[in-house]
């Protein structure tokens, strides 16, 4: 049990640290929205255009980046929606059995699904090296690489989620979580 908490303990020191990252990408992803705005506006004043496609495709990948890298982040940080309707009011063990049953019979399988579903729409865009439509738009090939990352990272949440869970569902020693 111990290397499992040690493995769990290493899966949350890398979504904490990228988690981090994507904190920021927010504000990264503000300032492009606000120059976005600013330089519409300035650019029809000064007849300059201040802007472009690139940018605008920039703050909505960026937007991708927070959402499809959160997620797991999220997990970890027990940040998810959650009905807590009954869960709120259960025991410490009973919560970690029904998050026990949430990672094995839905996050997983769920996850499964997307990345099953998902890998020949990522893989085509690869293929031809997809790029926007737009004047001066991005590749959306790497972006799209999102749609497969995104659930595996969630898997390996959600194994480290499911070790702590069993830690305290077993009676182990859960302060070592």
């Amino acid at each position: 049990m111990n290397i499992a908490i040690k493995i769990a303990q290493i899966i949350d020191l890398i979504t904490e640290w990228y988690g981090k990252i994507v904190y920021w990408l927010v504000l990264v992803m503000i300032g492009i929205g606000v120059w976005n705005v600013i330089g519409r506006y300035l650019g029809k004043i000064i007849g300059e255009n201040l802007t472009s496609n690139s940018l605008i495709e920039l703050q909505w990948y960026i937007f991708d980046l927070i959402f499809f890298l959160g997620a797991a982040y999220t997990l970890k940080k027990d940040n998810h929606v959650r009905v807590d309707i009954f869960y709120k009011d259960l025991s410490t063990k009973r919560k970690a059995l029904i998050n026990i049953i949430g990672v094995l019979f839905f996050l997983i399988p769920f996850c499964g699904v997307i990345i099953y579903f998902s890998w020949q729409y990522v893989f085509n865009s690869w293929q031809i090296l997809e790029i926007s439509p737009d004047d001066s738009g991005l590749p959306r090939y790497p972006i799209k690489t999102l749609i497969i990352i995104s659930p595996i990272l969630l898997i390996i949440q959600g194994i480290s989620e499911l070790i702590k869970n069993l830690v305290i569902f077993l009676n182990y020693s859960p302060e070592k979580i």
